[in-house]
């Protein structure tokens, strides 16, 4: 498959993460984040362990739960709590810090190069997501601040060791593996925490679908074979394509007004993902004449 395919394919998995939020406001039960997430992940990774039958060899159960934990259940849980807690402008701003903390953690765990373009990509977006969702009255709550910046540390931590725990299995099996473990991961802790399920109407049901099976199932496979490809480095600039994508959703379909501001900061979000993935490319290309795997 050409190259470029398989980035459109990489970038397509957070261009889809953007359409959450509002599935989440607008199809699922209110206020019940542990449960939602639980429900996003583990029936996802069950199907594909159906679909795959193949199941982790007994000295990779360890780090399955891993990054199950840091991809999913750590990921997730903070990602509510920081939406629960701040306006939505502040807690995209915040998780923005993910692809500067990729880059920082890739060059101590991948012994992966750190280029003046990769940073200066990744604060490009950072400034391009501020632009896009940050408003003027903004109310910074300790807590909520703390979970987004320790959500982005878990999804960063989870996207580089992704790369460095690769099985000789499919990404498809590696997906289902994670998906599964997070899953699993949340499943006490949505029981005890929080009431149970209300009776679901159809709009429910088509939520959870959306989230499960292509939130979740389709756009994590895409994600994860996009790192196994072209490396944490490269495919982590992508990541600002999902306050974008919800912006652009909110104003199309929820009638939200699109200003000059958010139009300028779109067109820095999509500059930061062209120099990041060719910052990305770069550095593996080194990493490669060097001797390093990455």
């Amino acid at each position: 498959m050409p190259q470029r395919t398989d980035l459109f394919l990489t970038a397509l998995a957070p261009a889809i993460w953007g359409s959450s939020y509002i599935v989440t406001t607008q199809m699922l039960p209110q206020d019940m984040p542990l449960t939602v997430a639980m429900l996003r992940a583990l029936p996802a990774g069950l199907i594909l362990l159906a679909w795959t039958r193949v199941f982790p060899p007994m000295g990779w159960y360890g780090r399955v739960f891993i990054l199950g934990a840091l991809n999913f259940s750590i990921f997730w849980a903070m990602l509510f709590v920081a939406a629960y807690r701040l306006p939505g402008g502040l807690a995209a701003t915040l998780g923005a810090v993910q692809p500067l903390l990729v880059l920082l953690l890739a060059r101590f765990a991948l012994g992966r190069e750190m280029n003046a373009l990769g940073i200066a990509a990744a604060l490009a977006g950072l400034v391009g997501v501020a632009l896009l969702v940050l408003g003027p009255n903004v109310a910074a709550d300790p807590v909520g601040i703390l979970a987004a910046l320790a959500g982005a540390a878990s999804m960063a931590a989870g996207t580089v060791l992704t790369r460095k725990w690769q099985p000789p299995v499919s990404a498809l099996s590696f997906t289902a593996w994670q998906l599964a473990a997070g899953g699993l991961l949340l499943l006490p802790f949505s029981l005890m925490l929080e009431p149970a399920l209300p009776r679901l109407t159809a709009t429910n049901i088509a939520g959870f679908a959306w989230l499960g099976l292509i939130g979740a199932a389709l756009t994590y496979f895409l994600w994860f074979r996009g790192i196994a490809k072209f490396g944490p480095a490269t495919v982590t600039a992508f990541g600002f394509l999902s306050p974008l994508t919800a912006v652009l959703l909110g104003w199309a379909l929820l009638g939200q007004v699109m200003t000059p501001v958010q139009g300028i900061g779109a067109a820095i979000v999509l500059a930061s993902v062209w120099m990041g993935q060719r910052a990305g490319r770069s550095a593996t290309e080194i990493s490669h004449k060097s001797g390093i795997t990455v």
